[in-house]
């Protein structure tokens, strides 16, 4: 079910403009019923004008109440799942052994340089902290957590809207929503997140920042490796 839903959040325009196509047909068949109704001379012809218009009021009422929930689901619903119901399964070894870790060049390499080794691996446009907007504090680049951990940081813009905090596995770049707030954050915690409930290995932390009018500015991320017991 979370899958559906994170596919309603990922065509959210395409649905919205489906929705409002088929409401303008609705509104159309609507006032045409209308019409007849109002200009039925014999009782029949008018009953089944007036069957017509009620036809056309409750698929209206449909049709809202869908972009309501295509709303709710893509603004609310989403940004608040789980992370470990994306991440693909490969990532879930049975008896914890990481599938998606680093090579050993490049785990070498992350820890002679774990800011670098994360640059390269991050897709393009999606790294860059700023500390005075969106600043991930903790974990610290390259660092090594385990359990529940406490993100600290910045999240603060003009026209601010919410913020989110994903993870994704490196290798993947499947991005999954740990949880999300609607209040601004100014080097101060931004929520908690539970590794334990993915494998141990070579993840990427980012922070997202969506203003007011929907608009997502370029996240704060950062290379972490889970090492739980």
């Amino acid at each position: 079910m979370n899958s559906f839903y994170r596919l309603l959040a990922a065509y959210e325009p395409l649905i919205y403009i489906a929705l409002v196509i088929w409401g303008a047909f609705i509104v159309r068949a609507m006032i045409r019923a209308w019409i007849e109704w109002r200009n039925a001379v014999y009782g029949l012809e008018r009953e089944f004008a007036l069957q017509r218009l009620v036809r056309s009021v409750i698929f209206s009422v449909l049709a809202l109440a869908l972009i309501f929930a295509e709303f709710f689901i893509a603004t609310f619903l989403v940004p608040a799942l789980p992370a470990s119901d994306v991440l693909p399964t490969a990532t879930l070894g049975l008896r914890g052994v990481p599938t998606n870790t680093l090579a050993p060049e490049a785990a070498t390499q992350a820890a002679l340089n774990p800011i670098e080794a994360a640059a390269a691996e991050v897709p393009s446009g999606m790294s860059g902290c700023d500390p005075k907007r969106i600043m991930l504090t903790a974990p610290k680049p390259g660092a090594s957590v385990q359990g529940i951990v406490e993100l600290t940081g910045t999240a603060d813009i003009p026209n601010f809207g919410f913020y989110k905090y994903e993870i994704s596995a490196m290798g993947t770049n499947i991005w999954a929503t740990i949880s999300a707030g609607n209040q601004p954050v100014v080097e101060g915690g931004l929520g908690a997140w539970d590794t334990t409930t993915l494998s141990n290995g070579d993840y990427f932390l980012q922070l997202v920042l969506i203003d007011n009018a929907g608009e997502t500015l370029e996240p704060c991320v950062v290379a972490v490796r889970i090492e739980n017991p």
